[in-house]
């Protein structure tokens, strides 16, 4: 399914973060996000997952624009994001167990195989909150294989992971690629897919320089006296 946006801005904190993004992931391809820290690429992600509004031009999954609705466009997204949206005291196969009912799938099957792909079996039976820093990322990550989503919103998926785990999560973008899915994917490491496309963020504008309150001299904090 496709992913597109036109024009698309964004403020947090009354500070534009970027302006004038326009990009398209095609059905069947990945797009890697590049730039900064601070660039605005988590911003865009969390627009994309309906996150945060689209206040300023547009931005879809398919034919559905976010901007009109949101709550449709998310119906095609699994969005992986920093935090791994896991109960730690669930076990890690009931969690799994929960996010395949909630996202679709329901097959028990389809659990027992993403924690077989994801190496997760020495750990199934266990709370979650027992696991390594790799293996909570690693399960949050399986949630993808349970999910029927051909939308995947991946931002620094590869965090924690060790060499082999991180060649697991590029075959499992491949495969999902090549089933018709597509992938809009924030990373600083090169994750050795062959034709995917890169799209740089636009330079982070300035922040403007603040207007002074009539109160602001009354108020030593905002008048400098802590420096």
């Amino acid at each position: 399914m496709r992913i597109w946006a036109e024009n698309l801005g964004c403020r947090r904190g009354g500070r534009r973060v970027y302006r004038g993004v326009s990009l398209a992931v095609e059905a069947g391809r990945a797009t890697q996000l590049r730039g900064p820290n601070g660039a605005g690429k988590s911003t865009l992600l969390r627009q994309f997952a309906g996150l945060l509004p689209v206040t300023e031009g547009d931005a879809g999954i398919g034919e559905v624009s976010l901007a009109r609705d949101a709550a449709e466009a998310r119906l095609h997204i699994a969005y992986a994001g920093h935090l791994d949206a896991i109960k730690p005291a669930l076990g890690v196969r009931a969690n799994l167990v929960f996010w395949a009912g909630l996202l679709g799938s329901g097959n028990d099957a389809r659990v027992d195989a993403a924690i077989a792909r994801l190496g997760l079996e020495a750990v199934a039976d266990a709370p979650a909150a027992y696991c390594s820093a790799g293996q909570k990322r690693r399960l949050g990550l399986a949630r993808l294989l349970v999910a029927d989503r051909p939308v995947w919103l991946l931002d620094e998926p590869t965090v924690s992971l060790d060499a082999a785990a991180t060649a697991v999560v590029a075959e499992m973008i491949a495969e999902h690629c090549a089933g018709g899915g597509s992938a809009l994917i924030a990373t600083h490491i090169d994750l050795g897919l062959s034709d995917m496309e890169t799209f740089e963020m636009p330079g982070r504008e300035p922040a403007p320089a603040p207007e002074a309150s009539q109160h602001d001299e009354d108020d030593p904090f905002l008048a400098g006296a802590w420096g």
